[in-house]
């Protein structure tokens, strides 16, 4: 493909920072068109002078002003007639670094198909609502394409392949002011051209002259959301076919994907409040549940299942179940945990009937094991626990991510200590490193509910919501080598609200070694029982998002 770039920079009134600009890009030898978009005689006298300067100039002039989106679109139909592929835009305020032009023009030309945009890395220049806005704009073009893909649409430096651009320009109307570059990148990749990013700095000059009309192109940026919304419900089975295509290409990025949006999740808390969160939860779990065709699957199955157990037992539930409020919850159990490493969440406001039993284990300074699951916050629990100052607490973690996942909370609460041990199986040495915690009379906390990874082993196949499912034996073991008491605890959203539930398991667990399996079979099953209790309480509240009873085949029974 031959690649014969050129620059686009649309004008409105920037005449005391455009001249600096062209300048600089006189070094690079390439093409410039300059629009006019209805400026003040000032300016219009100086884009006149800067013409008759320079022969690589094109000056391109709109009679009345018409928007930043309209005079791009103009600098690309004329840079596409006198024979360019590409076209590099820049803003005329001088926020973009030039320094970041080589970067730029070299990953242009090297993916010649692909759109390539700055990700912008702001200083302390930057209003803070423009910020904001960026970060609600970035949710709503995840869920318009269905895809993290896109980590920044408001930049207005990047490099478009002029040809999908016209003809999108003759085919769709675009929006022709500050909507124009979120909707054109959203629209470019539903025609399934790639987005390439790398990161630029971007400042906002002082006395620099911005045309964000708050009013005029907030509303011009709701009713593109609007329209790119409704557009992805029609292109919906391409986009999710497309999705999984590009899936297999990006899995080594999923981690990263899962981060941003973690990161998204605990500023927007922080910065904007519940309130607006909640809102925001709509629409991305909407998202969450349209795509991830496995965990819905689950996630019915799962409420099948509870409602059968009901009905069975003769147990009323006290809500109706469906997939999109499952889905729903886990978002709010997101936001429970945020809100409680944040301070925000006290134990007074949670409903605590075993409190006082909780105290007296605290005031016993023994060190005990917590055994929770994936039903409800448990996060939330050592949050609160955290609050009082009087126990240290541990959670183990089956994870290479634990580092990461500690540095997130505790930029919520840099005060808070957040004690996660990373292991990656129940070797002696973890057994040795938790009897020393306990010894201390510290707690240690441990799902048990989660089988061992890429193994069939080191489970037990007990009675769970009226089927077979497998269970892990590690936390029973464990239980069993740190010869302390065990508590089960439960951090769940009723109908009444925030309930926390802490109850005695065992004083101590007994594995004899002639009845081993036996005794982890009785052990298991005892838990599975209580697990099952629990979410006959608040069946919304377990987050297993996958086939919990895959493979409950006897034969592989330990």
């Amino acid at each position: 493909m031959d690649y014969n770039p050129c620059f686009i920079i649309p004008c409105y009134n920037h005449g005391k920072t455009v001249p600096a600009l062209v300048t600089l890009l006189g070094g690079y030898g390439l093409a410039c068109f300059v629009v006019d978009d209805g400026s003040s005689p000032d300016t219009s006298s100086i884009l006149d002078e800067l013409g008759r300067k320079h022969d690589w100039l094109t000056l391109l002039r709109h009679a009345q002003n018409q928007g930043k989106g309209a005079a791009v679109m103009t600098g690309m139909r004329e840079a596409w007639r006198q024979g360019f592929t590409h076209a590099i835009q820049l803003d005329a305020d001088g926020q973009h670094d030039l320094e970041d032009l080589p970067t730029i023009l070299a990953l242009s030309k090297e993916t010649p198909t692909a759109l390539v945009s700055g990700r912008p890395v702001f200083d302390s220049t930057v209003p803070k609502s423009r910020l904001y806005g960026r970060y609600l704009t970035h949710v709503w073009v995840w869920i318009e394409t269905l895809s993290l893909q896109i980590k920044d649409s408001m930049c207005g430096f990047r490099a478009y392949p002029l040809s999908p651009c016209v003809e999108l320009l003759g085919q769709e109307h675009l929006g022709r002011w500050m909507d124009f570059d979120t909707e054109i990148m959203v629209r470019l990749y539903w025609r399934r051209v790639p987005v390439t990013f790398f990161d630029t700095h971007v400042v906002y000059p002082e006395g620099g002259l911005s045309h964000f009309r708050i009013l005029r192109d907030n509303l011009l940026i709701s009713w593109m959301h609007t329209r790119l919304f409704c557009g992805m419900l029609t292109r919906l089975p391409g986009l999710i076919a497309y999705r999984a295509v590009n899936q297999r290409h990006w899995s080594a990025k999923k981690e990263r994907g899962g981060k941003i949006g973690l990161r998204f999740m605990l500023w927007a808390y922080k910065a904007v409040g519940r309130s607006f969160f909640n809102l925001l939860l709509y629409p991305v779990m909407a998202y969450f549940w349209l795509t991830g065709s496995a965990a819905r699957k689950a996630s019915q199955d799962y409420l099948r299942r509870v409602q059968e157990y009901a009905t069975k037992t003769g147990h009323p539930l006290s809500e109706d179940l469906n997939s999109y409020r499952h889905f729903m919850n886990f978002g709010h159990s997101l936001l429970d945990k945020a809100a409680a490493w944040n301070g925000d969440i006290k134990l007074t406001d949670a409903d605590f009937p075993e409190v006082e039993l909780y105290r007296e284990v605290v005031r016993s300074g023994k060190g005990i094991l917590v055994i929770g699951a994936h039903l409800g916050n448990l996060e939330l629990c050592r949050a609160l626990g955290d609050q009082t100052g009087d126990v240290t607490v541990h959670s183990i973690v089956f994870t290479h991510h634990a580092e990461q996942f500690n540095r997130l909370l505790q930029s919520i609460n840099p005060r808070t200590s957040i004690n996660h041990i990373q292991v990656s199986d129940m070797s002696p040495a973890t057994a040795i490193l938790l009897q020393q915690k306990i010894d201390q009379g510290e707690w240690v906390v441990i799902v048990a509910d989660r089988t061992p990874m890429n193994s069939k082993k080191g489970t037990v196949r007990v009675d769970f919501l009226g089927d077979r499912a497998a269970f892990p034996q590690g936390p029973f073991v464990l239980a069993s080598l740190l010869k302390c008491p065990v508590y089960l605890m439960f951090g769940l959203r009723e109908k009444s609200g925030l309930k926390i539930h802490f109850e005695l398991f065992s004083e101590r667990l007994i594995l004899p070694r002639r009845e081993r399996a036996a005794s982890l079979k009785m052990i298991a099953q005892s838990f599975a029982d209580r697990l099952a209790g629990y979410c006959l309480r608040a069946p919304l509240e377990w987050f297993n998002f996958y086939d919990f009873w895959e493979g409950s085949d006897e034969k592989n029974e330990s």
